[in-house]
This record gives structure tokens, C-alpha cells and sequence, in this order.
């Protein structure tokens, strides 16, 4: 284990060196202190979590680690805030965030589950990407919840789990509200909105998302759809 983190860690390393190459001189020489001292934090930080051979950028905040497990080569970037969320008020829950390995995440990743969310292995997400199975409050069915309740004071209630296959590319901003399930070699374009089911090999976009191509594995090509 201890030989495999230290080759996940040199990767980086080379990683570094080689783009401080584009900076000027002392940018780059405050780029590779920098980015070195955050790779090592990253590491210690993302191995008291549970995640063996993986990195948490500086600011994260991760609540509930017992519900969560991280596939290996994982890099999530600055500001990530992920959560398992085992009790509020007087509620309580048996929340899982299952992760699978090579996953990346950019800046401001945000996923809370009190229920379960499931992430396939070798996906990118952008930018501020927020994936959720529950809400605060009940809008329909039965026992709803008033307006003049405090939002905060709401119960939390999930009406099903997240599930993303493998190989999916998440835009920047996406904001992603269970129950859904978003299938392998899926695109969802920046800004979207995802509350429906989206099937393999598909590209979405909008709010709602919507299906706009589709990938011909005969040809090998995307189609509109």
C-alpha cells in the first residue's frame, strides 16, 4: 500500500514539475511549493478519511466518513464538501456515498446523501457540481410542509437514491436531485439541471436536462438525437 501511494505521489509530482514550466520564474517556484505542500496535506487528509492513494484539496470539509468509501486515484480539488448526513434535528439516517476509483472533481464539489449516492468509476465533474438525494421539506404527496415553517426546521426527505455509471462527464455546475439514475459514458453539459433518468452513451443538457445526441457505437460518431 505504502509503494503505491508513492507512486500515486511522484505522478503528481511529475505533474507539477512539468506544468510549472509554463509560469514565470518565481510563479513557478511558488507554484511547485505550493502545489507540493497541498499534495502532501491532500494525501494525509484523504487517507484519514478512508481513501487510500487519493487527494482532498485544501478547504474541504467531509462529515460522516463512516458512510463513505472512495475508490482509489481519486483527486477532488479546493473547497470539496461531501457528506453523509447520519442525524438532524430528530431524524435520523443510514446514509452511503460509494465512489468508484480514478474519479475527478474540480473546485467546490458538493454531495449529501442521507440516503444513498452512488458515483461509477473514471468520471470528471467540473466546477461547483452539487449532487443530493434528499430535500428540506415534502412538496408532494402527503404531509407536506408549510411555508411557515423555517426552512431549516423542515424534515429531510429523500424519495430515492443518485446512481452514475461509469465514464460520465459532469460539466461545471451542475446541480443533480435524486431519485436518478444517469448512465454510463453519459456528457451532461454545464449550468444543467438533472431530475430524470438519463441512459447510456447520451449527451444532456439544460434545465431540466434534456437528451441532445446520442453515441452510434456502429459508427462510432454522436447523432442528435
Amino acid at each position: 500500500m505504502l509503494l503505491n501511494s508513492l507512486r500515486y505521489a511522484y505522478g503528481h509530482i511529475r505533474y507539477i514539475v512539468r506544468t510549472s514550466a509554463n509560469e514565470r520564474p518565481v510563479s513557478a517556484v511558488i507554484y511547485l511549493i505550493r502545489e507540493t505542500i497541498n499534495l502532501i496535506f491532500g494525501m494525509f487528509a484523504a487517507t484519514a478519511a478512508g481513501w487510500t492513494e487519493s487527494i482532498l484539496g485544501p478547504g474541504h470539509k467531509v462529515r460522516g466518513s463512516k458512510g463513505i468509501t472512495m475508490g482509489k486515484n481519486a483527486s477532488i480539488k479546493r473547497q470539496a464538501w461531501i457528506e453523509a448526513v447520519f442525524s438532524y434535528n430528530a431524524q435520523t439516517f443510514s446514509p452511503t456515498i460509494s465512489v468508484g476509483q480514478g474519479f475527478v472533481a474540480a473546485d467546490r464539489l458538493h454531495i449529501s446523501a442521507i440516503n444513498r449516492i452512488e458515483i461509477g468509476d473514471n468520471c470528471l465533474f467540473g466546477s461547483g457540481v452539487y449532487i443530493s438525494d434528499h430535500n428540506h421539506g415534502v412538496y408532494k404527496g402527503s404531509d407536506q410542509s408549510s411555508p411557515q415553517e423555517p426552512p431549516i426546521e423542515r424534515k429531510l426527505v429523500s424519495f430515492g437514491p443518485v446512481v452514475i455509471g461509469d465514464n460520465v462527464w459532469i460539466g461545471d455546475h451542475v446541480v443533480i436531485i435524486g431519485p436518478v439514475t444517469i448512465g454510463k459514458g453519459v456528457v451532461v453539459g454545464a449550468n444543467s439541471v438533472v431530475t430524470r433518468d438519463i441512459p447510456d452513451n447520451t449527451i444532456a443538457a439544460g434545465s431540466p436536462a434534456r437528451i441532445l445526441k446520442k453515441f452510434n457505437l456502429a459508427l462510432g460518431q454522436w447523432e442528435q438525437s
